[in-house]
């Protein structure tokens, strides 16, 4: 299965193309952009060139996985929206997954995962 992970939940713009099959999850292919203020601008190049990179094409995606935060209110809007938009136009299905888990979901031992709720507070999740 050919799958598009979106995540905006931090100043990170992230795109990338998975392949998941019975043997695993592979990274075909990822964009980052750190820049708090550039969701809206960055996150559909990202998927254009994560796509490019692939050798893949919109019309191979079978799925679009999207982080549901926590996370600034705008940067989600941003992610999740445009998550359902590609969900309908290509008439694939949607998953949004706390993008916490996303982070802690195959690590090892006792992890904390922490990450920026500014205003000197942070989001945290602890996983074993």
């Amino acid at each position: 299965m050919i799958v598009l992970a979106l995540d905006t939940a931090t100043p990170a713009v992230t795109a990338g193309i998975v392949r998941r099959d019975a043997g695993g999850i592979e990274v075909v292919a990822q964009r980052v952009t750190i820049d708090a203020r550039a969701h809206a601008e960055r996150l559909t190049p990202n998927v254009v060139d994560a796509l490019a990179e692939s050798g893949l094409d919109m019309a191979d995606l079978q799925a679009v996985v999207v982080g549901c935060g926590p996370g600034p209110f705008t940067g989600l809007r941003v992610g999740m929206a445009t998550a359902a938009g590609y969900g309908q136009a290509l008439g694939i299905p949607v998953y949004g997954v706390c993008s916490l888990d996303g982070i802690g979901v195959h690590t090892g031992g006792d992890v904390l995962v922490v990450t920026d709720a500014r205003r000197r507070e942070v989001y945290w999740a602890r996983y074993r």
